[in-house]
C-alpha cells in the first residue's frame, strides 16, 4: 500500500509540476527519474537512472523530445550534449557493447542499427576511454569520430 502511494505520488508531482519540467539533470541524464531528482547530487542520482532505465523514459524521452529530454533532434550538437551528460552510463554500455545510451545515441546520430553500434564502441573502447581519468571532450571527440568514420554504421545526422 505504502508504495503504491509513493508512486502514485511520484506520478503526480510530475504531471502537475511545472518547475520540473524547467529542472536541470544531473548524472542520470534526461528522463522521469532526472525530473522527479533533478540535479541533486550524490546517490540520488542512482535512483533516478535506474528509473529511468527500468521505465525506459529516457530512451522515451530523448526519442520524442519529452521527459526534460532537451536538443532531441539529432546530430553533432544533440550527441555531443547527450554524451557528456551519460557519459558512466555510456561507459557501462560501451564497456557491454549494448544498452539504452547506446540506443539512445544511436537515434540521435541517425545511425542504422544500434546493436552494430554498441560492437563498433566496444571494439573502440581503449581508445574512447584511454585512463579514468580522461577528459570529457576527448571522450566526445572519441565517441563522434567512431561513430563519423565507421561506414557501416551510417550515422546520418552527424557532420
Amino acid at each position: 500500500m505504502k508504495m503504491r502511494l509513493l508512486g502514485l505520488v511520484l506520478v503526480v508531482s510530475c504531471l502537475l509540476t511545472s518547475a520540473a519540467l524547467a529542472k536541470g539533470y544531473g548524472t542520470a541524464g534526461c528522463g522521469i527519474g532526472a525530473m522527479i531528482w533533478g540535479d541533486q547530487p550524490g546517490m540520488i542520482q542512482v535512483l533516478a537512472a535506474t528509473f529511468n532505465g527500468t521505465s525506459a523514459s529516457q530512451t522515451f524521452g530523448i526519442s520524442s523530445g519529452t521527459s526534460n529530454c532537451a536538443n532531441t533532434a539529432g546530430g553533432t550538437a544533440s550527441a555531443k550534449a547527450f554524451i557528456e551528460t551519460n557519459r558512466e552510463a555510456l561507459a557501462k554500455d560501451i564497456a557491454r557493447g549494448s544498452g539504452e545510451t547506446i540506443e539512445s545515441l544511436s537515434t540521435l546520430a541517425g545511425c542504422k542499427d544500434a546493436s552494430q553500434v554498441g560492437t563498433t564502441l566496444q571494439k573502440d573502447f581503449q581508445k574512447i576511454y584511454p585512463t579514468v581519468n580522461t577528459k570529457d571532450d576527448t571522450v566526445v571527440q572519441a565517441i563522434l569520430d567512431t561513430l563519423k568514420t565507421s561506414t557501416p554504421l551510417e550515422c546520418k545526422k552527424l557532420s
